[in-house]
């Protein structure tokens, strides 16, 4: 949708975007199609998107094939979405699912099956991170993403090693998949525009380290590791449980591969 069809959706529903929902709706029509592209979204895929908004991704992704099981919290926004899509593409109608809700407490139980494939989504700033993070957890059946975020946040997500940025969504994101930055998109193609641009991270399902350390063990690791940043981790896990896991007593946090914070848990635990 262009952005004079989005004003004119929104106020048809007496809606204002708002930051506490962290609602930046794309207005441009070929970003949708570069992400839906990037995605490699195809028909018969089964896609989740978490926050549809108005529906420009939504409808993009409808038309490429695939089914979308769409995550809304907003309930004005959950209600019409089904509308929208109905009026500009009826057809597709049957292949979309609402959910009304948090996607912070999405359960596969909640989503029609088969299990979607493919994360693709335009999510709000503020909660991000723990999005991804909790649904890669939670649906093992997604083994490929493309997931719109700040441009701050997309590089954290995708940082490796020594790297300035890297940190403990680096490592925990690592531990699920390969991350890659797929691209920038600028702040002109939302409604109401932001005061950053966003980027583009790729996400593609591997196998975690090969560990007898559970994922919260591992997660715990690295939490402690970064909570105080550039301390030697000689002064939060001691020598002993370090060496054992072949890492360098005098090493920090910030050098760590998943695998190593990995190695650590397991002697930890």
């Amino acid at each position: 949708m262009d952005p004079t069809s989005v004003r004119a959706l929104a106020a048809s529903v007496g809606l204002r975007p708002t930051k506490h929902w962290g609602q930046n709706f794309v207005v441009d029509a070929n970003t949708v199609r570069r992400i839906v592209a990037l995605a490699g979204v195809k028909s018969g895929d089964h896609v989740l998107e978490v926050g549809p908004g108005l529906g420009s991704l939504t409808l993009g992704l409808l038309d490429a094939g695939a089914s979308v099981t769409a995550v809304e919290i907003d309930p004005v926004l959950a209600a019409q979405l089904p509308v929208t899509v109905g009026q500009r593409m009826p057809d597709a109608a049957g292949r979309l699912h609402v959910i009304t809700g948090d996607a912070l407490k999405l359960v596969p139980s909640d989503v029609d099956a088969p299990e979607p494939a493919a994360l693709v989504a335009n999510l709000p700033y503020n909660v991000a991170v723990p999005v991804v993070l909790t649904l890669l957890q939670r649906f093992e059946s997604l083994t490929s993403g493309l997931v719109m975020v700040q441009l701050e946040v997309a590089q954290r997500l995708v940082a490796t090693p020594g790297s300035r940025v890297y940190g403990a969504p680096s490592a925990k994101l690592a531990w699920f998949c390969d991350a890659a930055l797929a691209g920038r998109v600028p702040a002109t193609v939302f409604w109401p525009v932001p005061n950053v641009e966003s980027g583009l991270v790729r996400l593609t399902r591997r196998d975690p380290p090969a560990t007898t350390a559970t994922q919260p063990q591992v997660f715990a690791v690295i939490d402690a590791a970064f909570a105080q940043r550039r301390k030697m981790l000689r002064s939060m896990f001691g020598v002993a449980a370090l060496e054992a896991a072949g890492i360098d007593p005098t090493a920090r946090g910030e050098t760590l591969t998943i695998t190593q914070f990995a190695a650590i848990a397991e002697r930890l635990s």
